[in-house]
């Protein structure tokens, strides 16, 4: 079987906080109806809890249909809210549905959720260096910048008109009568 995990990778959306997959984009890996695969996840209820599985409200719904092309509801689209299965609910999928495609595509796709996820670690990581390396240089700036300011001033004082000497320097010559 060809690797999946970037397809997958692709379909993992951030809702409410949490990574999930859709319903439908999983009936697809899985290659079979979406109906069919709620069936299974309802027929299951009780091994998918809230923090498995939840349904999409209305308003999540409309933004998602907007930042992807899908069909109306009025035009062969979905008449329902699609669910929301987190990493979890993925897992359980595969204690549900038992074919050999379905142990491929469960692997795979926890295998997107865990490259994901190193790479919002490393993506946090590099932040925190951004920060510690904008904090130390940015004190650094502001103790030269205070000494450079000292520099200017201390030049600016000998730029200044040169003191009136009191005697000149040298010897006078005197005029003979």
């Amino acid at each position: 079987m060809a690797n999946i995990a970037p397809l997958a990778k692709g379909k993992i959306l951030e809702i409410r906080g949490q990574r999930v997959m859709l319903d439908s984009d999983l009936a697809a890996l899985y290659e079979v109806e979406t109906k069919a695969l709620l069936q299974q996840v309802r027929r299951n209820g009780k091994r998918f809890p809230d923090d498995f599985m939840f349904r999409l409200s209305s308003e999540e719904w409309k933004i998602l249909r907007s930042q992807t092309v899908t069909s109306s509801s009025g035009w062969g689209g979905r008449r329902s809210l699609p669910f929301a299965l987190t990493e979890l609910g993925v897992a359980m999928l595969s204690s549900v549905l038992r074919s050999e495609r379905a142990i491929a595509i469960n692997i795979e796709i926890m295998r997107a959720f865990v490259a994901l996820r190193q790479g919002a670690q490393a993506l946090d990581e590099i932040t925190k260096r951004l920060d510690e390396l904008e904090r130390l240089t940015g004190s650094k700036l502001t103790a030269h910048e205070r000494q450079l300011a000292e520099i200017l001033s201390a030049l600016r004082q000998l730029a200044a008109a040169p003191p009136k000497l009191r005697h000149p320097i040298g010897f006078r010559v005197r005029d003979s009568d």
